[in-house]
């Protein structure tokens, strides 16, 4: 992988020192008054951090005027709908970008880079702290190619969740620190009589790619490509992950292949299996009474170590301006994304059930024992890889390809082989047409 080293921090930092405004002189308010009465439009998911800050919303709009018109759909929906409206110089004003939409948005220029607005004094907040995001997070979900182009909005790291009395009463008295323990002691003990050791998600969608095939990839070692961007699927170290992942299912239930975010989070929270590696987002839903049976005994650590380390799924999103909006409307929207995201919103969205990527709001006093899923996510944003999905602009095409041969994989109608030939082979002429290996596009993922 060949990538610019991002370069925003300081530059930023710079930047706003140079603004003639003193700190004490900036007020939302009063940056936000000649935009009073704009309608900023955004997509939203249908997940806990978005109905967060639906709730924090009308405090926004009542301190600057300015209305966010919300678009409700669903993770599968969101990508097309944007890039269609983004195509046809649609009404988005704000893009919800995936990390790996990110090359995607960047390169087609459908987003603004943050320094046009990080100069600007009359529009940046001196309390904006870009720092305070953990660098992997601001570099994953918000960078393209060394360009900070959105601030980290939703933010998830892949944890293990696990019943605390199911690994009890089978005579563990933790849960497993590395995917070995898991294959050797764990799932032979906490598997029979209808219950088993482990759920994973494992979809025919982006579930398949990113929470089952890429899971099992970068803690042995492999990865999706190499550094001349030619398939790393074959290497022993991505065999190996791959085999792993196939002798694994013989501790998760029947039918896994069909097992969406939903349905594992559900044999969790209902007492059918023992632990899952799931999105750090899924916290609220395994404490909640009404939708979960086992809230006394959820216990929360970092994802499993394999043998290349701890190398834990990363997903998430930003928030970035849309180029095709008008002044006044790229203006609005910057304000709201450096609010909702702004260190002293981290506490509130926090508590109304987001996951925020600033690192001081996980160091208040007291935060880490009220929210048990701190420690291990903040261990898992200390050393992730950006690039878990590779993050260009072709990535939703390979992604397609990936869940249809790594499902085939599962079921056994290829060997692990055949399956990652077949991948590789057709991953390849994606990158091949887009211009990689001639020199058009540089090998930035």
């Amino acid at each position: 992988m060949r990538t610019r080293p991002l370069a925003s921090a300081g530059a930023i930092a710079a930047a706003l020192a140079a603004g003639g405004h003193a700190a004490d002189a900036w007020t939302l308010e009063e940056a936000a008054e000649p935009y009073a009465g704009t309608t900023v439009d955004v997509v939203f998911l249908l997940r806990p951090g978005y109905e967060a800050a639906e709730q924090m919303i009308p405090e926004f709009t009542e301190r600057t005027g300015i209305e966010i018109n919300i678009t409700k759909l669903p993770y599968e929906n969101a990508l097309g709908e944007q890039v269609r409206d983004f195509v046809a110089g649609g009404d988005l004003d704000i893009a919800l970008i995936d990390l790996v939409w990110i090359g995607n948005f960047a390169e087609n220029e459908w987003i603004v880079p943050i320094e046009e607005f990080t100069s600007n004094p009359e529009l940046a907040d001196p309390d904006l702290d870009i720092d305070d995001f953990f660098p992997l997070v601001l570099n994953a979900f918000g960078g393209w190619n060394g360009t900070v182009y959105g601030l980290p909005f939703d933010n998830y790291s892949g944890l293990l969740f696990y019943n605390s009395c199911m690994l009890e009463e089978a005579g563990f008295d933790g849960p497993p620190e590395t995917w070995q323990a898991v294959m050797d002691e764990y799932g032979p003990a906490l598997t029979g009589d209808g219950q088993y050791a482990y759920a994973l998600q494992s979809k025919r969608n982006e579930t398949q790619s990113a929470d089952s095939f890429a899971r099992f990839l970068w803690p042995f070692g492999g990865s999706f490509l190499d550094e001349n961007f030619r398939s790393n699927l074959m290497s022993e170290e991505s065999q190996t992950g791959l085999k792993f992942r196939q002798d694994l299912m013989q501790f998760m239930p029947e039918g896994i292949v069909s097992y969406d975010h939903a349905e594992t989070v559900n044999a969790l929270a209902q007492g059918d299996v023992a632990f899952i590696t799931e999105w750090s987002a899924f916290y609220a839903t395994l404490t909640n009474p009404e939708t979960s049976q086992i809230v006394d005994c959820l216990g929360i650590a970092p994802e499993p170590m394999g043998p290349a380390g701890r190398k834990p799924a990363l997903g998430g999103f930003s928030l970035a301006v849309a180029s095709q909006a008008d002044a006044d409307e790229q203006a609005a929207a910057w304000l709201f994304i450096q609010w909702i995201t702004s260190k002293a919103n981290a506490e509130e969205y926090l508590r109304k059930g987001g996951v925020p990527a600033r690192q001081s709001v996980y160091e208040i006093d007291g935060i880490a024992e009220e929210y048990d899923f701190v420690p291990a996510l903040v261990e898992s944003w200390q050393d992730g890889v950006p690039e878990f999905r590779p993050r260009f602009a072709e990535w939703p095409e390979i992604t397609e390809i990936v869940q249809e041969w790594g499902t085939k994989m599962m079921l056994g109608e290829v060997t692990t082989e055949e399956g990652a030939r077949e991948i590789g082979t057709r991953m390849e002429d994606v990158l091949d047409q887009a211009g990689y290996y001639d020199g058009d596009k540089p090998l930035a993922q």
